[in-house]
């Protein structure tokens, strides 16, 4: 299959429409059980796709699966500009609001990426 192939662009179509549903739905749950005070949702999302990324990583996930569910999916779910925005607008705010959010991205993204990817090495994650 050419990478450029219409079956791959379609798998990373496939996915990306579903991960951009996913983010909504989560950024809407968010929001509507935590407000809109802190960019809760994005956090969540990034947090979630990271441990994602993580487990799909540590299987080893490669060729068609790769391009539907890293690429396509995980793709359209996670938000690194979003989080941008919303760090440069928390910034304006005030700055360690901004600090706090970008840390708390940062470490517990991190920590879900290590602990899935750990745990599928070991076939422990449930994905």
């Amino acid at each position: 299959m050419s990478a450029l192939g219409w079956p791959s662009l379609l798998l990373v179509a496939g996915g990306g429409a579903c991960g951009s549903v996913a983010r909504y739905v989560v950024s809407v749950l968010m929001i509507e059980s935590l407000g809109t005070a802190f960019p809760w949702g994005t956090l969540a999302v990034n947090v979630l796709g990271s441990a994602a990324i993580g487990a799909l990583g540590g299987w080893g996930i490669a060729g068609e699966w790769r391009l539907l569910l890293v690429t396509g999916l995980l793709g359209g779910f996670t938000t690194f500009s979003s989080f941008s925005l919303e760090a440069g607008l928390l910034w304006q705010r005030a700055w360690w609001l901004a600090v706090a959010y970008v840390a708390a991205s940062l470490v517990l993204g991190l920590a879900a990426f290590a602990l899935c990817f750990w745990l599928a090495r070991r076939g422990l994650a449930v994905g």
